[in-house]
């Protein structure tokens, strides 16, 4: 599995997330900004997701959607505040209406995510803050950890079928 650590602090109100990839960078980066690439593997099994805008540059605004199994949507959005191709990427990650607004009364939280070389592969390092150790907690209680597990193990998952 990818991921090799989850750690979460509500002093900080952060979760932060390191995972490895036997992949170049720049494959790894693709997987997270094309939105074809990102949609094979960004929700949690069984949950597809569905990208419904995609502007990747500062400022811009990357829309989605997950279908689980009985055909209910959920929305998301990334307010993207950083992109430095390979790098970094950093947005705001929210919960999103049908039309792709934030949803009222639902944590967003800020996000910084790096991609740096690590024993011949990839590391990439995920830490999002909330604006509230209660916030925090919800997304945990919605299943965020187990989530993120599964999601970045079809990421994996896809790496080992290009190479096949």
């Amino acid at each position: 599995m990818p991921v090799t650590d989850i750690t979460t602090d509500s002093d900080e109100r952060s979760i932060v997330v390191t995972c490895d990839f036997a992949a170049p960078v720049d494959r790894i980066w693709d997987f997270w900004t094309d939105p074809r690439q990102l949609e094979r593997w960004f929700g949690p099994p069984g949950y597809p997701l569905t990208v419904t805008s995609h502007d990747l540059r500062e400022g811009g605004r990357m829309t989605y959607y997950m279908t689980s199994p009985e055909g209910e949507k959920f929305g998301g959005y990334w307010d993207v505040t950083a992109v430095e191709p390979t790098s970094r990427l950093a947005y705001v990650d929210g919960f999103a209406d049908a039309e792709g607004n934030p949803a009222e009364g639902m944590p967003a939280g800020d996000t910084v995510v790096e991609f740096t070389e690590h024993d011949g592969g990839t590391r990439v390092s995920s830490t999002t803050v909330y604006g509230s150790a209660d916030d925090l907690q919800k997304v945990l209680d919605m299943g965020m950890e187990e989530g993120l597990t599964q999601a970045v193990g079809q990421l994996d998952e896809a790496l080992r079928a290009d190479a096949a």
